[in-house]
């Protein structure tokens, strides 16, 4: 029982530095999500501009395509909050890392929680981006939405 015990651990932390090694800019890709999706819950328009490349390519869940120029846009057009205006907080869950070199393939569930008077509600989508690292940075040019369908 030992022996097994033992080689299933083993197994477990060789597959998880195997996994490791395959993306080993995995907690920078990852905080920098998190980031991301905190300014983005603010609209943070310094946060998108960081974030988004200029070559971007982005579909939305609802099918359209924009561009970072698209996104700057309408950000900067949007107005500003209104204290009964609902809120939506932005996080991920199960995000799955993948690098090649200087680009990366980040997946993952995005969690948009909404409240507004006082009631809560939850919409889910699954993202992927590809993110470059370009002059020292990692930016994404590369982004899918797909809204979940509600359970």
């Amino acid at each position: 029982m030992k022996l097994i015990l033992s080689s299933a651990i083993a197994l477990f932390m060789l597959t998880a530095i195997a996994h490791a090694q395959n993306a080993p800019a995995a907690a920078e890709l990852t905080a920098l999500l998190k980031s991301f999706l905190d300014g983005a819950s603010r609209n943070d328009a310094a946060m998108h501009d960081r974030f988004w490349a200029e070559d971007l390519i982005y579909t939305t869940s609802s099918g359209r395509r924009k561009g970072k120029a698209d996104i700057m846009r309408d950000l900067r057009s949007s107005q500003s909050p209104k204290a009964d205006d609902a809120v939506t907080i932005y996080t991920a869950e199960d995000i799955h890392i993948q690098q090649y070199g200087d680009t990366a393939i980040v997946a993952f569930r995005l969690v948009g929680t909404t409240r507004k008077e006082g009631k809560t509600e939850g919409a889910n989508y699954l993202n992927t981006g590809t993110f470059l690292k370009r002059k020292g940075k990692w930016q994404v040019v590369s982004w899918q939405a797909t809204k979940m369908a509600d359970k």
